[in-house]
């Protein structure tokens, strides 16, 4: 990006805006981050990014921003994204704001994270938080890298600020070493190797530095063969001439041997000869070790003959939740001892690793739970109407959780078809529990003879019982048992708004002279369209309240025709509720204007352009499920040619 004159709220990229006059230049990037573990990794590459951006323009005017201050940017961003995703559990939102030097006010950089749970104090280092591998170090790291720091508060929201200071302000040591860097505390940044003089500088800022660093990238593996590649780059060779990781195999018994994940080395020709020593010995501690380091006897690091050479070489347990899952052992070739600094920091950058590596298989467990019931709860085909063309799109969200979305479209006697689309509130196993128990017991309604009305009547009813509780205590256990966290009891109470379902229904009848009748009703769900082939767009049914929240309700239907080459378009809120910043999709009627674009196509090419729509509307993927239903009555096609019975 090249140098453009300044103005005042021009926009030179999305998130990032130059404002103010030329003697008090002024620039603010902001992002949001949803509320999961990785967000202080996406919050350092959004930092990185920024800064970049800002570079690039020729700012600040001084040039005082450097290796220094975006080591202590990075470092701040990602304590305080974390201390917010831990504690307030809600997105957060990351601003920050270049204050170029004016006058003799020095340039400075003032960083912003912002979330909505007021209530949710800031933790600081202390005796609640005992591990900072998970909890982040906070408020005292914030005071010690800021020239100034303070916390707001405002209705729904709290921010914690940070004023870093440009890099003309902190100054090397004089007798600094000939090609020390300018990374927090003169410490050696993450691209640069390790030599005997950089051991003292991981004392201090530059191993909080690191810390910082590391934990953002192991954070974002969600595989623990990449936690583990992971962590042997991190280690070699800033911090070891070479290491081995080992890890437990998740559900072997204790007899089985440990898996070798990785070998890494500073010389990679010596890789090779290194992986086929330790392969004849795996390293397993016993438990009465603990977690610190356990010096293991070795010589000769990387040849085929431990005899060959000196060298030392630490152990730690890989643990997380009180749980061994493998071990880390790292060594050094020649006389002497690891420093005392190293093998502290060690010990700390293993129990983010032992971190990593629990989270990444407590998500592949949730995923692969996800894809086994999400395969159980739907069908596995949708039936086809003769004379009718369906097209059906379902996108599960990201998050790697079973979803609450569901759809059906099946035959019943007399020569009906009935379709459904729904949504579950909230999502995981307590969802699951009731998309389990809605679609049978919808298909059983509707093949017992009940009307559309009458149908949505006994399912809320069944909602209501007392049974469903009973499921859903059931489900929470089954979380509980999983590894999910309930924090004062949050997630029972959430869980029991799992009953509240949001259900689009309705049944199609072959008329005598072409078409369907086709007779509908939404409970709380958004409104089908009706597009008629001149582009004309019309909402097909009325609005009634959630299944399972009120129990003496009646509900209504509606009943219009479907003529050749209309088409009905039912969604669930992924589609409607796809967010831009603080816009929806559906806002102003915007998935009806792309409804009515879609005039004269087929079934299949309208759920196309519907999806690529709700896609394009924003940068993010989607993180809610998304379901779209088309059903369109063919041109030519007599419908009476099919029975629709069983």
């Amino acid at each position: 990006m090249g140098s453009v004159p300044l103005q005042r709220d021009i926009v030179q990229r999305p998130g990032i805006v130059v404002a103010g006059q030329s003697d008090d230049v002024r620039m603010v990037a902001r992002t949001s981050l949803p509320g999961i573990p990785q967000a202080s990794a996406a919050a350092r590459r959004f930092v990185r990014a920024a800064l970049g951006d800002w570079s690039d323009l020729g700012l600040p005017s001084g040039g005082e921003f450097g290796d220094r201050l975006t080591d202590d940017a990075l470092t701040v961003a990602s304590e305080l994204v974390t201390n917010a995703v831990v504690h307030a559990g809600t997105a957060v939102d990351l601003l920050l704001r270049l204050e170029d030097s004016a006058g003799p006010d020095p340039a400075a950089l003032v960083l912003e994270i912002t979330d909505h749970h007021p209530a949710r104090s800031v933790r600081d280092t202390g005796a609640e938080r005992p591990d900072p591998a998970e909890y982040g170090r906070g408020l005292q790291l914030v005071a010690t890298l800021a020239e100034s720091w303070g916390i707001t508060y405002r209705v729904g929201l709290k921010t914690v600020w940070a004023r870093l200071l440009g890099d003309d302000r902190y100054g090397l040591p004089e007798d600094a070493p000939a090609g020390t860097d300018r990374a927090a505390g003169g410490a050696p940044a993450l691209t640069s190797g390790r030599t005997a003089r950089d051991d003292a500088s991981w004392a201090g800022r530059g191993g909080l530095s690191f810390l910082a660093e590391a934990s953002g990238l192991l954070a974002g593996q969600l595989d623990e063969n990449l936690v583990a590649s992971t962590a042997g780059a991190l280690l070699v060779p800033r911090l070891a001439d070479w290491c081995a990781i080992w890890l437990e195999s998740e559900g072997a018994g204790p007899a089985a041997e440990p898996r070798l994940a990785g070998v890494w080395h500073g010389d990679e020709a010596r890789a090779g000869m290194l992986r086929a020593a330790l392969e004849k010995e795996p390293l397993r501690l016993p438990g009465s070790v603990g977690t610190g380091p356990v010096p293991i006897p070795w010589r000769g690091g990387g040849g085929t003959d431990r005899e060959a050479g000196t060298g030392v070489a630490l152990a730690h347990r890989i643990t997380s939740g009180g749980r061994t899952l493998g071990a880390v052992l790292v060594g050094r070739e020649g006389a002497g001892d690891i420093p005392d600094q190293v093998v502290a920091l060690l010990a700390d950058f293993v129990r983010r690793v032992g971190l990593a590596v629990g989270a990444a298989r407590a998500y592949t467990r949730q995923a692969t739970i996800s894809r086994i019931l999400q395969r159980g709860l739907l069908p596995s085909k949708v039936a086809e109407i003769p004379g009718v063309t369906s097209a059906l799109v379902y996108e599960p969200g990201d998050d790697g959780v079973v979803g609450g979305d569901f759809y059906d479209l099946f035959p019943c006697p007399g020569g009906r078809w009935c379709f459904v689309l729904g949504d579950v509130q909230g999502s995981g196993p307590e969802a699951a529990v009731v998309t389990g128990l809605a679609r049978p017991w919808l298909r059983l309604l509707s093949r017992e003879g009940f009307s559309v009305g009458e149908v949505l009547d006994r399912l809320n009813r069944l909602l209501l019982d007392d049974a469903m509780e009973a499921a859903e205590a059931a489900a929470l256990m089954v979380a509980a048992a999983g590894g999910q966290q309930i924090q004062d009891g949050e997630q029972i109470q959430d869980g029991s708004q799992s009953r509240f379902l949001s259900l689009l229904y309705g049944d199609l009848v072959p008329l005598p002279d072409g078409g369907v009748r086709c007779t509908v009703a939404s409970a709380g769900h958004p409104l089908p369209l009706l597009l008629r082939p001149d582009g004309t767009v019309r909402p097909a049914a009325e609005s009634q309240v959630l299944l399972g929240v009120v129990e003496d309700v009646a509900y209504g239907s509606q009943s219009f025709d479907l003529e050749p080459g209309d088409s009905l378009l039912c969604v669930t809120d992924g589609v409607t509720e796809r967010r831009s910043g603080p816009l929806m999709f559906d806002d102003g009627d915007g998935l009806a204007r792309v409804l009515a674009g879609c005039a004269g196509l087929p079934a299949t090419a309208v759920a196309e352009r519907i999806k690529q729509a709700v896609h394009a509307f924003a940068e993010r993927p989607p993180d809610d499920d998304l379901a779209l239903l088309v059903i369109q009555v063919d041109g030519t096609t007599d419908v009476r040619s099919g029975s629709g019975g069983e």
